[in-house]
């Protein structure tokens, strides 16, 4: 039986560690020739291509700050080169930040959404002509449970997520008569090494015993359910929000 994404070229940014990397790595295990995709950490996003060539898989690396409309551009025709475009596109990277409302600068605000949703903007302009070539695609974004529930200290990164959602739904109306899905999946508490600058995760969301299952997400089950969205099996879903949370939040 051929894999589910043989022949498929997906792009994940962010994906030099925690959600991103097993989302890089479990689409590569199925097929896809996977975009390793980071800012700045060169080595992160090398390590992770060369995990997925190393079990048979195929993959490269490609920096770029997915904030800027030149770098975007740059990758897009890099891919373009290289593998004739891409077919999957996962909006995973963002930025966190732990700030009072009242103290947050105007700069932090543009700074946390420039990367989350002027990101997704300019990565979906840049490569939905390529997945229309290519007779269709997927754009799955990732979300996250603070703009639902409301979570203090992160106004700024529930905008941008709040922002993220509607624009999937536009993008799934907009280009759904031209064969592209567009989807979100909003985790709750995950299991992940966080950076210094995120600061400590919210009490609001890293309690356990306020989690119906008594327990945080793994990596792999945020990437399983970005897998799905992405194959043939969530053919039918698009425009939507998958929350991904074991109860915490409920729809």
């Amino acid at each position: 039986m051929a894999a589910a994404f043989a022949g498929k070229v997906a792009l994940v940014t962010g994906a030099g560690k925690n959600i991103g990397r097993a989302i890089a790595l479990t689409l590569a295990r199925d097929g896809a020739t996977v975009v390793v995709n980071g800012r700045s950490d060169a080595a992160a996003i090398e390590a992770v291509a060369q995990e997925i060539r190393d079990a048979g898989g195929k993959a490269a690396a490609l920096l770029a700050d997915v904030s800027q409309e030149g770098a975007v551009t740059e990758m897009a025709a890099e891919i373009a080169r290289q593998f004739g475009g891409a077919d999957i596109l996962v909006c995973n990277a963002g930025l966190r930040r732990q700030t009072a409302f009242l103290d947050m600068s105007l700069a932090e605000w543009r700074e946390i959404l420039s990367v989350a949703l002027d990101g997704a903007f300019i990565l979906s302009r840049a490569f939905l002509p390529q997945m229309v070539g290519r007779g269709g695609g997927s754009i799955i974004a990732l979300s996250g449970i603070s703009t639902h529930v409301g979570t203090p200290n992160r106004a700024h990164v529930s905008a941008s997520k709040s922002g993220l959602e509607g624009l999937m739904r536009a993008l799934a109306v907009e280009f759904g008569p031209q064969g592209v899905r567009a989807n979100c999946v909003a985790p709750g508490a995950v299991d992940t090494t966080r950076g210094a600058s995120a600061g400590a995760m919210p009490n609001s969301l890293g309690r356990d015993q306020g989690i119906p299952q008594r327990r945080k997400a793994s990596v792999q089950e945020i990437a399983d359910v970005v897998r799905l969205l992405a194959g043939p099996e969530g053919g039918y879903i698009t425009g939507q929000t998958i929350h991904v949370n074991g109860g915490a939040f409920l729809t």
